[in-house]
């Protein structure tokens, strides 16, 4: 069985630069094989503005094939992940009502995946390290309505899926990565912290708001499982973290 797993987010959460920077040849356990890391960073970076292109809103779904091989001490696991990569305007309802086919289009392939990995970007109630602007970001409360309408979409509209992976990303703006990639670390043969524990730190730490309604959308779907995680480009061990998790529960 392939596995469709459906990498999801709203606009300039870093979506586009985390994938692209999984794919770096300077890996630890997570190698995409399907791309080509400096053909990709062509595609997708603008060096005129030294920024990445925003997705196109034109159309809901831009098929691109993440091939991912995980190295896990029980061998070798490959995942292959449709990265239905959208422009953020689609999760918007005004959106999702003028563009009809294509949003239908989309919620077609969302309807049949097991792994669902939604990037989401930090709120003001963080910690944030000095010298960064705050006006970029969300208010918390904003931020906790924002999550209630993803809970509502995973409720209604994500019938199979079994793993829903939730990443805070931008982590190097509201703590020390070092520190953080030490006590999440994966180490295949060392003791470690399970996949259970490693979601009940980060969920106490970062996404203490929105904790009741995590707790709804495991209590909505059967046999799912939600798991929280924070990410950074910066940061290799904690990038491939998500990944390393649906490669041990998903993969076949």
């Amino acid at each position: 069985m392939e596995l469709g797993v459906v990498y999801i987010g709203d606009r300039s959460t870093g979506k586009t630069h985390l994938a692209m920077e999984l794919a770096n040849p300077n890996n630890e356990y997570v190698k995409v094989t399907s791309l080509d890391y400096e053909n990709l960073k062509q595609q997708l970076y603008d060096h005129t503005t030294g920024e990445f292109r925003a997705t196109g809103a034109e159309q809901a779904t831009y098929d691109r094939y993440l091939d991912i091989l995980v190295r896990l001490p029980t061998g070798n696991r490959q995942v292959i992940v449709d990265w239905i990569d959208t422009p953020g305007e689609v999760w918007r309802k005004t959106w999702q009502s003028d563009n009809p086919n294509e949003w239908n289009r989309l919620l077609d392939t969302v309807r049949q995946s097991e792994g669902i990995l939604l990037i989401i970007p930090p709120h003001r109630g963080l910690n944030f390290k000095q010298g960064i602007s705050l006006d970029q970001f969300m208010t918390q409360q904003q931020w906790c309505n924002r999550f209630d309408r993803w809970v509502d979409f995973f409720r209604q509209d994500c019938p199979k899926a079994r793993h829903i992976v939730i990443c805070l990303n931008k982590a190097d703006l509201f703590c020390d990565l070092q520190q953080e990639a030490f006590q999440l670390a994966y180490k295949p043969n060392g003791s470690q912290l399970n996949w259970q524990q490693r979601h009940a730190y980060v969920l106490s730490r970062y996404f203490r708001p929105v904790q009741s309604q995590l707790k709804q959308i495991n209590k909505s779907v059967s046999g799912l499982s939600v798991r929280c995680f924070i990410t950074s480009i910066y940061n290799r061990s904690l990038l491939e973290l998500p990944w390393i998790y649906l490669g041990s529960f998903l993969a076949k």
